[in-house]
């Protein structure tokens, strides 16, 4: 997750920049100066978060079990658990959703081994947010950004049967329609992202929109040219 963590940073780390220089944090007069407001990259971390968490699949599946069994699935770091690594008579909880309400439920590990991954991999998106609210925070701009809940803009498992807002409430699909807008990437949000992916080639030149690297690949100085042509 390395590259994708530090280039955001890097894109935070110009916006608060151009945030500081035109002492404002108004999205409009942001955007006129190029960079990226932070609430726009807090909608898209939201959007690219619950699809990523998705990809794990649903809560429960006897599948995983199965490959699990077979030793074609592992957990993360399965080499340092403590455990017999057999699971059978081993539980994990999960959510689902009881009375169109979040609820906890136990169940056996082996059945959930997908949310044993996808809460693995939460506990270290978690870390990388709050390294993106280091910079931030060090620009002295008062803003933080958050990962939402695992329920939020779910499409698999038990949690896409609800409507859950970033801080995990349930909301209705009225609510959600109305303000969707606020969590989730908008039309003009993607539109105006869009426009700003110009083509830039010049050596130690960089998109207005995104800070330059601290040092180039392999140590390389910021202005080194990497690619010839003859």
């Amino acid at each position: 997750m390395f590259v994708g963590e530090s280039g955001v940073s890097r894109v935070i780390q110009r916006s608060c920049q151009v945030m500081n220089e035109l002492k404002t944090d108004d999205p409009a007069r942001l955007r006129a100066a190029g960079v990226i407001d932070l609430p726009t990259i807090q909608r898209y971390l939201n959007f690219h978060y619950s699809v990523t968490i998705d990809l794990f699949g649903a809560e429960q599946s006897s599948n995983a079990a199965t490959f699990y069994g077979a030793g074609l699935k592992g957990r993360f770091e399965e080499g340092k658990r403590n455990d017999d690594h057999v699971l059978r008579g081993s539980s994990y909880k999960v959510l689902e959703v009881r009375g169109g309400q979040l609820a906890e439920a136990e169940t056996a590990m082996l059945n959930a081994l997908n949310e044993v991954l996808r809460d693995d991999f939460i506990r270290d998106s978690i870390g990388g947010v709050e390294r993106w609210n280091r910079v931030i925070d060090k620009a002295g701009i008062p803003f933080r950004l958050k990962a939402p809940h695992k329920a939020f803009h779910r499409r698999i498992g038990a949690l896409a049967q609800v409507k859950v807002a970033p801080d995990g409430t349930v909301v209705s699909d009225q609510e959600w329609n109305a303000r969707a807008g606020e969590w989730l990437p908008t039309d003009s949000d993607r539109a105006f992202v869009a426009s700003l992916m110009g083509r830039v080639v010049e050596p130690g030149k960089f998109a207005n929109w995104i800070a330059p690297p601290l040092i180039g690949i392999n140590r390389q100085p910021i202005d080194f040219q990497y690619v010839r042509f003859n």
